[in-house]
């Protein structure tokens, strides 16, 4: 009987939703806010534009929270004061708040304006997620 690979916590996918895999607004793919893109909205999308000053601050905002992350994990390795730590992870989830309010704002500025004027599937499609989107970064 074949064994089943065991995977760490670290290299485990979560249990989002399929549309984080997409390459939407954060894609492979470089582009500037006036090259268009070459795919349609939804999974497997592209971002219709990728503003570079706030791709450099999510990059930098991003470093900065795994600095905090590593520190509070020695924090508790040092079994260090919990409200200290506590403190420690609202300002992670804050900075994590940040970065996600900076790529819903390119998110509307490029894909979802290119959806908005396509065909009536796409505006669709588009509306819905912006929906999901909104509600889940409004928790």
């Amino acid at each position: 009987m074949p064994t089943k690979k065991r995977t760490s916590p670290s290299n485990r996918r979560s249990a989002a939703p399929a549309k984080a895999d997409q390459a939407c607004c954060t894609g492979p793919i470089k582009r500037s806010a006036s090259t268009p893109a070459t795919s349609n909205v939804g999974p497997g999308a592209h971002a219709a534009g990728v503003d570079d000053e706030l791709k450099a601050a999510n990059l930098k905002h991003l470093k900065r929270i795994e600095g905090q992350v590593r520190g509070i994990r020695t924090m508790i390795d040092q079994d260090r004061y919990c409200a200290d730590i506590i403190q420690q992870c609202a300002a992670v989830q804050e900075s994590l708040r940040s970065v996600a309010r900076n790529l819903l704002k390119n998110h509307l500025r490029h894909c979802a304006a290119q959806a908005l004027q396509g065909s009536n599937a796409a505006r669709q499609t588009m509306t819905t997620e912006l929906i999901a989107l909104v509600e889940r970064i409004a928790r």
